[in-house]
């Protein structure tokens, strides 16, 4: 699903609201991270956290930075149209506080 073929917000709602989504998103808010940090924050399986971090990366919300260590780095980083999703986040919360 391209998120910014039509921009449709039941696209991007179905999108958020797949399992996990939401938790690696808003952890990426507070600055880059590994896999494992990810892992450990999100409580998600390690095979549906690299789903949604390759979900993401196709949609141009996260970049991937590997570095050519012994064992390997890789740096997960959102994107500025990631970054773009702060205002929304912050407009659920204050729907949801509001309620």
């Amino acid at each position: 699903m391209k998120l910014d073929s039509e921009r449709n917000i039941e696209a991007v709602l179905e999108f958020l609201g797949r399992d996990g989504a939401y938790g690696v998103l808003r952890q990426l808010m507070t600055g880059p991270q590994r896999f494992s940090e990810l892992q450990e924050a999100t409580k998600l399986l390690p095979r549906t956290l690299s789903m949604r971090l390759k979900e993401m990366e196709k949609e141009g919300l996260v970049s991937r930075q590997r570095f050519a260590e012994v064992p390997p780095r890789v740096i997960y980083t959102l994107t500025p149209k990631g970054e773009s999703l702060q205002i929304l986040f912050d407009a659920l919360d204050e729907w949801r506080r509001s309620g």
